[in-house]
């Protein structure tokens, strides 16, 4: 058992008065927050979640640090919007390999009249063109090449999306909610298996001279159990909570995170302090969808292909007959894996041709919504047949663009929260920095102390090829100020009849995000599941090419007749880390990813 840690004003008590009086104009009494920090449990392997049921509220996080935070944030009368911003920023600091400050989010938003789409997507800077991810020959960079160093580093969006959505939606002073972080800054956590094991296994992070020095003590990995202080990190946010995002985006920390991005010894970047001063974060319209005649399924618009690829998916399905028996023996059966894996190449087609920064690529026939129109979605699904297409093409969705298709290239990262407030307000946030610890470069913010926080290579999301063999362009190249395509997905659920929100849920994992977040939909509302039982379905996924299912979860039989169709099957490690919560008549039950260290905590 954990000592819990002292309330958490009571060390802090000047600071979080100070902050309190000098961030905000809230006029309500300061709240004595108390954070009791539980360790992580092993994330190594698949370790068995119990499902949880609750009452009140309840809060979903890629770590039980951070969701605790959340917690405690609710508890003390924050609100779903509050509790999230706390969430992210411990985030931050225990799981720095998957988000943070230097990155970038998305975060839909219910606020039990009107739904918002946050945009804290990273932007291109000012100075690349299209020729960033190639090299001297005018060949694509190797991944790695591109994505260590100062290259690939985007515009951070997260702290200013976070302020301002805090600005519309947020009910307690932004400056308790960054009080639990620096708490745990301060006074430090234990490096939980997860992140060990990922340090461990980085060969890239060593090589930045702070990293190795913060999480290579003696030239080691930092060990299990391990306390780990994070004092500049502290430093960063008690400037933040002081004087808001304009601490990050300009001074002391704005200046040292450009001369890291600039002064990479062999791979610099071009990012500068005028892009961010000019960053701006976007609300946006949510892009709802009717799917099964009942629900409508919320997520975001372009930049994101989430939404759009895994409702093309669902909606590609539903045009076909209903198969009798789609799971068999608690897996996703061969006959609904072929017809998923057929459905994921038509949509995945779409989304390499199409999707992109809507400022920048126009939509097909004029509306992102055509991708998803009946009609379209019926002429798609004709192409599903008894045998596997192999490759599919991408449709015509309305007059045909000139665009070429982007090139088959690898996605990673990120980490989702999920909340549910007590008035039944809703937040699903999906945080990234791209690859597992960004760019490998840690950032002090100029504070001259230990640590601080990660900086993303969400450039590397664009296309490396900006044109195809005949010159035409790819929808998704870098172009200067733009927002590259991502997967991310966060979701929310309503019923389609009465409005009421029915579930929040998302995942990290690259372009697979579409794949865990299509199958724990399926498993909630396709297949009466629990949150729970749906999250620990074998994971399945088709990128238009082979059909990746998760090693050792489904039977020989599965693969045999899958290939008997003419589908290349590979299994493969797919760790996602769904998290989600549902609205049911006895309350909100939640689910985290038993493959990660995820946990659902609230009252």
């Amino acid at each position: 058992m954990n000592r819990p840690l002292p309330r958490l004003c009571n060390g802090l008590l000047g600071l979080c008065l100070s902050l309190a009086l000098s961030a905000c104009s809230h006029e309500a009494q300061q709240p004595q927050l108390a954070i009791r920090p539980i360790q992580p449990e092993a994330a190594s392997g698949y370790q068995s979640k119990p499902g949880w049921h609750l009452q009140r509220y309840a809060v979903a996080a890629a770590n039980p640090l951070a969701a605790e935070a959340g917690r405690q944030i609710l508890q003390a009368g924050g609100n779903a919007l509050d509790a999230a911003i706390a969430v992210q920023m411990v985030l931050a600091l225990v799981e720095p390999q998957s988000s943070g400050l230097g990155g970038g989010a998305f975060l839909l938003h219910w606020d039990g009249v009107r739904l918002d789409a946050w945009d804290g997507r990273e932007t291109a800077p000012a100075a690349v063109d299209e020729r960033l991810l190639l090299n001297e020959q005018g060949q694509p960079l190797e991944f790695m090449a591109a994505a260590v160093g100062g290259r690939a580093v985007g515009v951070p969006g997260l702290l200013k999306m976070l302020e301002a959505a805090h600005r519309a939606h947020g009910r307690l002073p932004w400056a308790v909610l960054l009080v639990p972080a620096i708490e745990l800054a301060e006074q430090g956590f234990a490096v939980s298996p997860r992140l060990h094991a990922l340090l461990a296994a980085d060969r890239h992070l060593p090589r930045d001279p702070a990293a190795a020095a913060f999480y290579y003590p003696g030239g080691q990995p930092l060990a299990v159990g391990q306390r780990l202080r994070n004092p500049a990190l502290a430093e960063v946010l008690r400037r933040v909570a002081r004087h808001g995002s304009a601490a990050f985006y300009q001074g002391p920390v704005a200046e040292a995170l450009v001369r890291k991005v600039q002064q990479h010894a062999d791979n610099p970047g071009r990012l500068s302090g005028a892009d961010l001063l000019a960053y701006r974060p976007l609300r946006r319209e949510a892009l709802c969808q009717l799917w099964r005649k009942r629900y409508r399924v919320c997520g975001f618009p372009p930049p994101s292909s989430g939404q759009l690829t895994q409702m093309q998916i669902l909606g590609l399905l539903e045009q076909l007959p209903p198969l009798e028996r789609p799971l068999e023996d608690g897996a996703p059966s061969a006959a609904f894996l072929h017809r998923y894996s057929e459905a994921a190449k038509l949509a995945f087609a779409d989304r390499a041709q199409y999707i992109a920064d809507p400022a920048f690529a126009a939509a097909p026939a004029g509306d992102w919504r055509s991708l998803l129109a009946p009609g379209y979605l019926k002429q798609r699904a004709a192409l599903i047949g008894e045998g596997s297409m192999e490759r599919a093409e991408h449709g015509t969705p309305g007059a045909p663009l000139a665009w070429a298709p982007q090139a088959d290239q690898p996605e990673y990262g990120t980490s989702h929260i999920s909340v549910i407030d007590a008035e039944g307000r809703a937040v699903a946030m999906t945080s990234s920095i791209e690859a597992a610890f960004g760019a490998r470069l840690l950032s002090d913010g100029g504070s001259g102390l230990p640590g601080g926080f990660l900086l993303n290579n969400q450039l590397t999301d664009f296309a490396f090829a900006p044109r195809d063999a005949e010159g035409r362009p790819v929808a998704n190249r870098v172009e200067p100020g733009k927002r590259p395509r991502s997967s991310m997905s966060p979701t929310l659920v309503f019923d389609a009849a009465s409005g009421a929100p029915l579930a929040s849920l998302g995942a990290p994992g690259g372009a697979a995000i579409v794949h865990f977040t299509a199958k724990t939909l399926l498993g909630l509302y396709a297949w009466e599941l629990s949150p729970q039982q749906a999250i620990d379905l074998p994971n399945f996924a088709n990128f238009n090419g082979p059909t990746l299912l998760e090693k050792g979860r489904f039977a020989p039989a599965t693969l045999e007749t899958l290939r008997a169709r003419g589908h290349q099957v590979e299994e493969v490690e797919l760790p996602s880390g769904i998290q989600a919560l549902q609205y049911r008549a006895d309350g909100l039950h939640g689910g985290a990813d038993p493959r990660r260290e995820g946990v659902v905590l609230g009252e």
